[in-house]
């Protein structure tokens, strides 16, 4: 199980970790932490130091009820970042989360690798004609609506049989323009409920039936704080207990705050399973 990651092979036989960077002032954990070049770099680059294979840049913050972003203040944020990045870092496969094909586009042409998608496409109807001209590696994400009503959506009458069928109508659309590297992400705490969540990961093996690599982003999310009563400044403990149940489930990719920790759940899972 490989993807294409400008030009270099990634292999997902074993588990990797994605490094999450929040360029956004709101973000729910890491919100105006890395707003300069050099707490930006020094993030990056301790990042890839403790083992990140991919490094995933959002400058739209999409925790329930965030603000809307235009399109021009996203690209504005990110594509400056992306360039600063490669230029010190030139090897790093920067991941691109955003929801609007003109910021994928215009990352993508920086020299960034992948493109990350909340909406699998749906909040820009060009996204999936864009990423099959890039030709590169898609991560679709389950979620309905919007970030900023997606917490009232949150009435299914069996939700891993709803997101099955949601994955198999995007990757439908996806495969029919060209994409080839297609990631998925049920999306956890994007229209879920706190139940929902603990629900849909008691059953995620399930989803390896899709045979598509599966992406896990449940890193100092509210499913976890809200249950253990804390914030989620201190919710690592918690992240690292569920980050295995992740890997346990089938996870290929981990979507992390904290790269240290998350490599440290993948060395031992691997060798819970030599």
């Amino acid at each position: 199980m490989t993807i294409n990651c400008n030009g270099k092979l990634i292999s997902l036989d074993q588990p990797k970790v994605m490094g999450i960077l929040n360029v956004t002032p709101d973000s729910f954990f890491d919100g105006g932490k890395y707003k300069d070049e050099s707490s930006i770099l020094h993030q990056v680059e301790k990042m890839l130091n403790e083992g990140a294979t991919f490094i995933d840049i959002g400058a739209y913050s999409s925790r329930p009820g965030a603000l809307e972003v235009d399109e021009a203040t996203e690209l504005q944020r990110i594509t400056p970042i992306v360039s600063l990045i490669l230029e010190k870092f030139p090897d790093t496969i920067l991941s691109i989360d955003t929801f609007r094909s003109s910021v994928a586009k215009a990352c993508i042409e920086k020299g960034a690798a992948i493109v990350n998608d909340i909406s699998a496409g749906l909040q820009d109807e060009n996204m999936l004609s864009t990423v099959a001209k890039l030709n590169v590696p898609f991560i679709m994400m389950h979620m309905r609506g919007t970030p900023q009503n997606m917490q009232k959506q949150t009435n299914y009458e069996d939700i891993l049989k709803e997101i099955l069928y949601f994955f198999s109508k995007r990757l439908f659309a996806a495969k029919a323009l060209g994409i080839k590297d297609i990631i998925i992400d049920p999306g956890f705490g994007f229209a879920k409920n706190l139940a929902q969540n603990y629900e849909l990961l008691k059953q995620m093996e399930v989803m390896n039936i899709i045979e598509h690599p599966i992406l896990a982003g449940i890193s100092r999310k509210s499913m976890i704080y809200k249950t253990l009563d804390t914030t989620a400044d201190q919710a690592l403990n918690g992240s690292t207990a569920l980050h295995m149940i992740c890997l346990q489930k089938g996870a290929k990719i981990l979507r992390v705050h904290d790269v240290k920790e998350a490599m440290e759940c993948a060395k031992l899972h691997e060798q819970l399973n030599a």
